[in-house]
């Protein structure tokens, strides 16, 4: 898709979602002379970060996005939480309540004009490109009025989020159990768990902040898991840890190393699904197992490269890792900066993704980071020529992306200051 506006037509921006992405994915399209319309199926901002009571479907019959539950701190501290240059307000607390980072996004939206430009709920019904393929065709429902309303759009910022769609492990045996089963996406607080024996399979945040806040009601919790070194957390008396589940009984389940037990209930914290039911087949974009294909640097849609993608890859610095991809992308699509050839960037994606393959790499950990993150940062600030995340950011958030694993109680305690660029102090 060729975009061949004339230079005095203000370029629009359609942003998908109203979340951490979203907001500054607009920001960059508003300060850029962009003309800006975002869509949220919600009734307010904030994505992820607004709790609902509610679980299955919302009031107009879609899917609840959300996965907050009662009582959810932050599991990184908010020194690096906030946005490059809009960092989250001082406070005495590194690792703050959700209601806390709500509020900073609620002030970063109406500091920025982003407010105004936002229409709640409205969900995304399709996005699609015209048949001459210089904008995208976009077919919203407005659902407090049940209209369905169709806007034209040169430029699409998809920020949906990834934590909306479970992933569901097809262990033999699903059938079979008689117990309750749940994801960690339907859990919102502890109370319904009083007396029940409960196995939480998955330890990464989620799942282990689950199984600590569930051990406080339920009689017992297995935690399982397949990490080569189980956490050196120390959890409550009543909580044990486990191995991978290898099948389902009636009454529980046979781990791998042979042994059985038997729960009451069953909670997957067993990760998301990237699902963008909205795009239509034509838009080039294909996921297989999680693998969002094919983009360039992780965001931008190669085939019609006026759509983009903010906040795919994940063991991140999520907000400065959004707002730099939201900055990469904008410098190119307000023409500040010419995009490389379909082919250039087809060879400089398969280029990336053969040397993943090559580390051992499955199709479901293509867009994972981890120690690749600060290679990908610099990648994305020098092809695009924006600042890079600040040192300092890095630095902390190795410290500290692995903390609840080392000390699930007690990590929240730690409180940092970043005392410049490349310095922060740990202050308690």
């Amino acid at each position: 898709m060729v975009n061949d506006m004339v230079n005095d037509k203000k370029r629009t921006y359609c942003v998908i979602g109203a979340g951490t992405a979203g907001l500054c994915a607009a920001r960059h399209a508003l300060q850029a002379g962009g003309e800006v319309t975002v869509f949220e199926m919600a009734s307010q901002l904030g994505g992820t970060w607004v709790f609902n009571e509610q679980v299955d479907k919302n009031e107009y019959g879609i899917d609840v996005h959300s996965s907050m539950y009662k009582g959810l701190k932050t599991n990184l501290p908010k020194e690096i939480m906030g946005y490059p240059d809009f960092p989250i307000p001082e406070q005495e607390s590194s690792y703050i309540p959700a209601e806390d980072m709500l509020r900073f996004f609620k002030y970063f939206s109406d500091f920025f004009g982003i407010t105004e430009c936002i229409k709640f709920s409205h969900y995304v019904i399709r996005v699609k490109p015209t048949k001459d393929e210089k904008q995208w065709e976009v077919i919203v429902r407005d659902c407090p009025n049940d209209e369905f309303k169709t806007y034209y759009f040169d430029y699409v910022l998809v920020c949906n989020g990834h934590y909306h769609t479970p992933k569901l492990p097809n262990y033999p045996g699903l059938g079979v159990y008689k117990g309750k089963q749940m994801h960690s996406h339907d859990y919102r607080c502890n109370d319904p768990f009083v007396g029940e024996t409960v196995l939480v399979i998955g330890a990464g945040p989620s799942g282990m902040d689950l199984a600590y806040e569930i051990s406080k009601k339920a009689e017992r919790v297995t935690l399982s898991h397949h990490l080569k070194d189980k956490p050196k957390t120390v959890f409550p008396d009543n909580v044990t840890l486990k191995n991978d589940v290898a099948r389902l009984t009636e009454t529980g389940v046979v781990f791998t190393d042979g042994t059985s037990q038997d729960f009451s209930v069953i909670c997957y914290s067993t990760g998301y699904k990237y699902t963008f039911p909205f795009l239509s087949c034509d838009c080039g974009i294909i996921v297989e197992d999680n693998y969002v294909q094919k983009l360039y640097k992780h965001c931008i849609n190669i085939r019609y490269p006026t759509m983009a993608f903010i906040g795919l890859p994940y063991y991140v610095c999520a907000a400065q890792m959004m707002d730099l991809q939201a900055r990469f992308c904008i410098k190119f699509f307000s023409g500040e900066k010419q995009l490389p050839s379909q082919e250039e960037m087809e060879k400089d994606t398969n280029t990336e993704m053969e040397e993943r393959w090559s580390r051992g790499m499955k199709k479901r950990q293509a867009h994972m980071m981890g120690p690749q993150e600060d290679r990908y940062y610099d990648d994305l600030a020098r092809t695009a020529g924006v600042d890079p995340i600040k040192p300092v950011i890095k630095k902390l958030h190795k410290l500290c992306a692995f903390r609840f694993s080392e000390d699930l109680v007690n990590f929240r305690k730690d409180n940092f200051r970043i005392i410049d660029d490349e310095t922060y102090v740990k202050v308690n």
